[in-house]
């Protein structure tokens, strides 16, 4: 891929969110007041930091961290390590937090951010001294009260340990245990939250048996397709094969595999364990990759990057559900494709909403100084994903718009409601 067609991407990902924002605006006719506040960015944070490498070299990132709006509460978003990490990809994924939580109802506004970088080429110690320079770089622009990162695109429950742990550090040893909740994600045994790993993956799923429900469908049977295997798309898989669902193809950054008889989900998230990726794996063949949106499936899982449904591909999918586990995988003029042909889209801040959701939990938990068990926090996910779609549906026929559209409206109304009734500060 070129580089013009990267930064053509990256680019596309903010003006998808602002056309999808003045599409849902313009239908519920948004106050013009609001709709100024929420179409720009509250704060927007580039650090430069220099880190030493194993071999004594010194190497500079850059990283960055956005914050779009917090009148619900503390800025909330992942961080991610990843070369198309820029402040355009920032100020989208912040745009979309916002939605997505108001869309949930929780108590939180917007933030996203993370390092230029490919974590391959890094070692763990580097990418250690990386996460922990990166972390003192953002200072006091996180905080449990102000801005809580999570895991996101190539980053896990380790790097939110170091980053918790960097955090505290600085502070006062008095303050240091509520310092902890800087972040979630966390791995359990440091405050994190039984069934956070597969929250994403799990709303994801909940979101296909709400459809499924609404349109009469059943998930036994179905075939679908996944891209990207890790974390969100392993969990989805799983659950999917829990229901009954046929796996029938992955696409990943290693290639793409097919089995139209059913790929085994645990052998292959073991596979991807072991090597990286799904290349090699034995339970399928290796085929060609680029009409891999046009493979036959019922069901069709983005769970990779922005922006890979496109008007290039979008005319010969043929899946008759499309389940957005990624940020912004469908483009803007690709879903007008989507909604000619009545393929149904369940928009982003809607399918993935599990991941923020479990974040929410942990953060109760860490503030209540609590220990939730994961059966519990798997039925209060499935309660508030399946209340988020209920009203994303009922909205959809109220104003007679598509559920994307309907997801921004709930969220947008929460938002206006707001501002209208606590006012703007002079």
């Amino acid at each position: 891929m070129s580089t013009n067609t990267e930064t053509k991407k990256r680019t596309n990902m903010y003006e998808n969110v602002m056309r999808e924002f003045d599409k849902a605006a313009d239908a519920m006719n948004l106050d013009p007041g609001v709709r100024k506040i929420l179409a720009a960015t509250q704060n927007e944070i580039i650090v430069h930091f220099p880190v030493k490498m194993d071999d004594g070299s010194i190497e500079v990132f850059t990283g960055y961290r956005v914050q779009h709006n917090n009148a619900l509460g503390p800025y909330k978003g992942g961080l991610r390590y990843h070369p198309t990490v820029d402040i355009d990809a920032a100020r989208a994924l912040a745009t979309w937090m916002t939605w997505k939580t108001a869309l949930a109802g929780l108590p939180y506004g917007g933030g996203k951010g993370g390092i230029q970088l490919d974590p391959k080429k890094y070692s763990q110690s580097e990418l250690e001294r990386i996460t922990r320079r990166f972390t003192y770089a953002l200072g006091e622009n996180i905080g449990p009260d102000l801005d809580i990162p999570a895991p996101d695109v190539n980053t896990n429950a380790q790097i939110m340990a170091w980053i918790a742990d960097t955090f505290a550090s600085t502070k006062a040893p008095n303050q240091r245990f509520e310092a902890f909740n800087v972040v979630t994600g966390k791995p359990v045994v440091s405050g994190g939250l039984e069934g956070r790993d597969r929250a994403t993956g799990f709303g994801v799923v909940n979101s296909i048996k709400k459809w499924a429900e609404h349109t009469g469908e059943k998930v036994k049977g179905k075939k679908y397709i996944v891209q990207g295997f890790g974390n969100v798309g392993y969990w989805a898989a799983h659950f999917m094969n829990e229901e009954g669902a046929i796996l029938t193809a992955v696409q990943d950054h290693t290639g793409t595999i097919r089995n139209d008889e059913g790929i085994d989900v645990e052998k292959l998230g073991e596979h991807v364990l072991q090597n990286g990726g799904i290349a090699g794996f034995t339970g399928a063949e290796s085929v060609d990759g680029a009409g891999f949106f046009g493979f036959d499936c019922d069901i069709c899982i983005p769970a990779a990057l922005g922006n890979q449904i496109t008007t290039d591909n979008a005319g010969s999918i043929k899946a008759k559900l499309i389940a957005e586990g990624a940020n912004g995988p469908t483009d803007f003029a690709a879903e007008e494709i989507l909604r000619d042909r009545n393929i149904q889209v369940i928009p982003d801040i809607l399918c993935n909403g599990g991941g923020v959701i479990g974040s929410y939990f942990e953060w109760l938990q860490n503030r209540r100084s609590e220990t939730w068990k994961i059966e519990d926090v798997l039925i209060r996910l499935e309660d508030l994903t399946g209340r988020a779609f209920d009203r994303v549906v009922k909205t959809a026929d109220k104003y007679s718009v598509d559920w994307r559209t309907a997801a921004y409206i709930v969220a947008l109304e929460r938002l206006e409601q707001t501002y209208k009734e606590r006012g703007v500060f002079p």
